[in-house]
């Protein structure tokens, strides 16, 4: 009886300990999803893949390295390396490791760690969203001694469904209400550091944007004015501008008079601050369902400052985020 007894307490703590650890897995993820999908973003490195090296490395956050120097990664000093730093014992004892002012700078170091050393190269040919081949070639590029490093990258992977944040962050997926919050302010703060997009000035009347005719209109002009003046068919002038009937825009706007080009003479447009996909395919005169197809976007992206989204068919076959690196 008391045997019994000892194995059914030591299942109930036992079966606890897991629950903490996943509910601890859980508020990590929820905490750091958002600059993982920006990170993405920036330069390639699958959200997914992402989040699920920093749990195993730095512990879901209760990791020595990540609470007493906010490195979630476990990167070193790099030769020449003159910021703070802390001792930790690793493959050496005391070995220096990067001082971080906060874990966000970590996440993104991590993304130019791996962007920026030719071994992992081949890794951003791969899909994105093969987060298994990402997790072996990891392994094959030698950022991990553990044998079965990619098998425990995979695994939480798809215990905590972390693939929904590498779709989301490519624009294959739409992202939930409760996410928007989060990822608009891990974008604020990086657009923080970068200048707002000043406001263009227009002619008057018509002019051409890639060869096509447009005007800017006014806050409060309607739809309906402009296509009497102009004598175009109200539902073609919604049709020009990529717009349903109850889309017409309530800020000044440029309005396309004739159909946009399916591409432009420009190769692609770095994305600015406060841009939204539907702002670039009217800025460069380009259909949106073109603009999304040269980038495999879908109408949920929100492209990162700084990326480059293609406004020809470029012909390659590669993967949005592949492409639309800085």
């Amino acid at each position: 009886m008391m045997r019994k007894l000892f194995l059914a307490a030591a299942l109930f703590i036992t079966i606890t300990a897991t629950a903490q650890q996943s509910d601890k897995v859980v508020a990590y993820i929820q905490q750091y999803r958002g600059i993982a999908m920006q990170e993405m973003q920036r330069t390639g490195v699958p959200a997914a893949i992402k989040l699920a090296q920093a749990i195993l490395e730095s512990n879901a956050g209760d990791g020595d390295l990540a609470l007493r120097s906010n490195n979630h990664f476990g990167i070193k000093c790099k030769t020449g390396y003159t910021g703070p730093y802390v001792l930790h014992d690793d493959d050496r004892p005391q070995e220096r490791f990067i001082k971080y002012e906060h874990p966000e700078a970590s996440f993104r170091d991590h993304s130019d760690f791996l962007k920026g050393r030719d071994r992992y190269a081949f890794l951003f040919e791969l899909d994105p969203t093969d987060y298994k081949a990402w997790a072996n070639g990891l392994k094959k590029a030698g950022y991990a001694t553990n044998p079965k490093y990619p098998q425990l990258l995979i695994g939480l992977i798809e215990r905590y469904n972390l693939e929904d944040y590498t779709l989301i962050a490519m624009g294959k997926k739409e992202m939930p209400p409760e996410l928007k919050a989060t990822f608009a302010v891990v974008n604020e703060a990086r657009e923080e550091a970068v200048p707002v997009k000043k406001a263009k000035q227009y002619p008057q009347g018509d002019f051409m944007i890639n060869q096509t005719k447009v005007i800017f209109a006014k806050q409060g002009t309607a739809f309906e004015a402009i296509a009497t003046r102009y004598n175009i068919p109200l539902n073609r002038l919604f049709l020009y501008n990529d717009l349903q009937e109850h889309q017409a825009p309530q800020q000044d706007a440029l309005v396309f008079l004739q159909l946009k080009r399916t591409e432009s003479p420009k190769a692609f447009h770095e994305v600015e601050a406060g841009e939204t996909l539907y702002d670039i395919a009217q800025e460069e005169g380009v259909r949106l369902e073109s603009l999304l197809k040269y980038n495999n976007l879908t109408k949920f992206a929100s492209p990162a400052i700084g990326s480059k989204l293609y406004l020809q068919d470029m012909g390659t076959g590669k993967n949005a985020v592949a492409k639309n690196n800085p």
